[in-house]
């Protein structure tokens, strides 16, 4: 990947982070997505306006800004759920939106490559995730019918499926848990590395599990 532009929205968090340094460790050149008030991916105007702004040809984009609630559903207010969708669906779609955008204005004929998380929560759902999990399904349904829109560019879009991951403030909320179990931000890393590199010319509309004995 020596030299190609890949961007990522959550690059910061300790996914993003393990993520970023194996791209870079190949040799790619990352672009992460600055944090508010910088750049809202909420925000149809400004994530137009980041994609735009990019160096050309754009290779990959993987995107892993998202978020995390649980109550009961007689305790989740329609602005909750909503919330949990804008965060998690409306960023991912216009993240997508925007790549699928920047791969064709290339023009190259060489495609593109795009990541998306969605959770092994949809497949495996806990009491109180109700609006969590509708959003991460949202994810996985976005990304399966991408594939299927923008397979004839060559443009191959994935998702992986993420259990618990283990980082600090998993371990911090859950103290006695197995942190053995929880698979670590770099082996999640490796798999999407291997899903938007050259090497992946097949793989497309695919949810990956990443969780191990997670």
């Amino acid at each position: 990947m020596k030299e190609r532009h890949i961007v990522v929205t959550g690059g910061r968090g300790a996914l993003g982070r393990g993520v970023v340094a194996v791209l870079e460790q190949r040799g790619a050149i990352v672009h992460v997505t600055p944090d508010p008030p910088a750049l809202h991916l909420e925000d149809e105007a400004q994530v137009v306006a980041y994609f735009a702004g990019l160096p050309s040809p754009l290779w990959a984009s993987i995107h892993l800004v998202g978020g995390f609630a649980m109550k009961p559903i007689v305790e989740t207010s329609l602005a909750d759920f909503e919330a949990q969708w804008r965060v998690n669906v409306a960023t991912c779609f216009l993240a997508c939106r925007e790549a699928v955008r920047a791969f064709r204005k290339a023009g190259t004929g060489i495609g593109g490559r795009i990541v998306n998380v969605g959770s092994r929560a949809v497949l495996t759902a806990s009491p109180g995730m109700s609006s969590y999990v509708t959003a991460k399904a949202g994810v996985i349904a976005l990304t399966q019918a991408l594939a299927a829109e923008v397979l004839a560019d060559n443009i191959l879009v994935n998702a992986v499926l993420p259990s618990i991951i283990d980082t600090p403030a998993n371990r911090a909320s859950m103290p006695k848990a197995d942190f053995a179990a929880w698979p670590k931000p770099t082996e999640i890393a490796e798999a999407i590395a291997f899903l938007v590199s050259p090497e992946n010319t097949l793989t497309s509309g695919v949810a990956v599990p990443v969780y191990g004995r997670g």
